[in-house]
């Protein structure tokens, strides 16, 4: 059975398990299944490969032990055992020696993991298609991790944890634009499922990866934070499914959390490439981390004063911000002074509203700069709608190619060569001042429609009013009329 086939079986299965409601539960459920399912795969790998090594994962609740036996155990007894012996043992998992981390990451993706499942023997049904996956055969992985996006991708329409993916369109060219290479440290505060790490590594690999030690060197080089349990699982599931031996560095926790100012000269980065949260509100105190200046509960606001700090003289980032973060005032005026004080914001990439839908239909932006210079030009480009289709949809996504014009428009790697078109167009930083550093710079290629003297129209609108007043008299003269009949 095909590994497309494969889970879609798995996921018919659980449609008849009444435990399990809605898409964002069935992947959760699926989840932390083919994680042990492909951390134990890569222990035997590892097993075999190094002498000393041995599993952090005890005996008892490896795969191979348990779930391996396609007559093992089922039924109220396997939801026993999950439920009151595995899962318990898991989130409280100890980690010594060479495998600490390695353990802390399955402690980590058990903390908030949940069984949904109620039946032990759909379970055991569902178990014994997972065994059937052969993790460490690459060909089989890599295929298994393009159905892995694909289940991502369909869970912008399962709730609120829509929240958590970016178009892969977006990420890629991202992606491309900053063009990572192995050693450079790439973070991702707000890593969702792990589009832009996946993207990168891909990038990476297909490019720059010619021997062993680029591999060590990309691998060690990637640093992620995820503030939610469910995106976290689906992360560091994704990066082993990428071939991420130790997805230890995809850390649960709130970048936010820690005060600004700790970090320091050893937290810098090389590459930010991230979609930080918009539109939410960070709870009560973590403002009290940041600057005074600085201080909101604006959730976006915080990370772009956050990245700023984080970024390595030279360093490079690429974000995504709503249009208000560019035309806000207050704090988002002071973040967008520093900003362009301390780095060459060099690119705007204006995206329609509806990119991100159906989670969210606003104006969003993608903005390109660098540490280390101030900014003297910002160049716009403004990427439309494909002639024929009114707006981006679920069943008409934006793609790759949707963005070959603005790859060409570029300029390369130095950005050389650039000039104005119907779409793009150049703002001075005296402008930009000028402007209260308003960054909301409208296309001034883009002709306004034409709607009339302001003074006419109402006229026109008075007089029509007056016209539809004088027909409801006549109306109700005539109605009284009849009645008097």
């Amino acid at each position: 059975m095909s590994s497309r086939n494969t889970v879609k079986s798995i996921q018919d299965l659980m449609r008849q398990d009444v435990g399990v409601d809605g898409d964002a539960q069935r992947l959760s459920q699926l989840c932390w299944m083919f994680f042990l399912k492909i951390i134990d795969d890569q222990d035997q790998q590892l097993e075999a490969m190094q002498d000393r090594y041995r599993s952090p994962i005890p005996v008892k609740y490896q795969w191979r032990t348990w779930a391996a036996d396609p007559e093992g155990i089922t039924g109220d007894a396997l939801l026993a055992f999950i439920n009151g012996d595995l899962f318990p043992t898991l989130k409280e998992l100890a980690g010594f020696g060479p495998t600490a981390s390695r353990a802390r990451v399955v402690k980590s993706v058990f903390e908030d993991a949940y069984n949904y499942m109620k039946s032990g023997q759909l379970m055991r049904q569902v178990i014994n298609k997972i065994s059937g996956v052969d993790f460490n055969d690459l060909a089989e992985r890599k295929h298994f991790g393009d159905i892995y996006e694909q289940l991502l991708n369909d869970l912008q329409s399962a709730g609120n944890a829509g929240e958590y993916y970016t178009p892969r369109a977006v990420t890629a060219f991202m992606v491309d634009r900053i063009d990572p290479k192995p050693g450079e440290t790439l973070f991702d505060p707000s890593c969702g499922t792990g589009g832009f790490l996946t993207c990168s590594i891909r990038h990476m690999r297909d490019r720059y990866v010619k021997q062993v030690e680029d591999e060590q060197a990309l691998q060690a080089s990637l640093r992620a934070v995820e503030k939610k349990q469910l995106p976290h699982m689906l992360c560091v599931t994704n990066m082993l499914l990428h071939g991420i031996e130790d997805p230890s560095f995809v850390r649960h926790d709130n970048t936010l959390a820690r005060p600004y100012i700790s970090y320091g000269q050893h937290d810098r980065v090389d590459i930010i490439l991230t979609n930080p949260p918009f539109g939410g509100r960070e709870e009560d105190g973590i403002e009290s981390n940041f600057p005074a200046h600085f201080r909101t509960k604006e959730t976006a606001d915080l990370f772009l004063a956050l990245f700023i700090r984080l970024l390595k003289p030279g360093g490079r980032a690429a974000i995504v911000l709503p249009d208000g973060s560019l035309f806000g005032e207050g704090v988002k005026t002071r973040l967008k002074e520093h900003l362009l004080e301390e780095c060459n914001l060099h690119t705007i990439v204006r995206l329609p509203n509806s990119v991100f839908k159906p989670y969210a239909s606003i104006g969003t932006n993608l903005l390109f700069f660098e540490r280390g210079e101030p900014t003297q030009d910002i160049w716009y480009y403004e990427h439309r709608v494909p002639a024929g289709q009114k707006a981006y949809s679920m069943t008409r996504p934006i793609k790759v190619e949707h963005l070959n014009g603005c790859v060409a428009w570029w300029g390369g790697a130095k950005r050389e060569g650039r000039q104005e078109t119907e779409v793009a167009w150049k703002v001075g930083i005296a402008e930009i001042k000028a402007r209260n550093y308003n960054l909301d710079c409208k296309n001034p290629h883009t002709v306004a429609a034409d709607h009339g003297d302001p003074e006419e129209l109402l006229a026109q609108l008075d007089a029509a009013e007056a016209k539809a007043a004088d027909l409801r008299d006549q109306l109700k003269a005539i109605l009284a009329e009849a009645l008097q009949r």
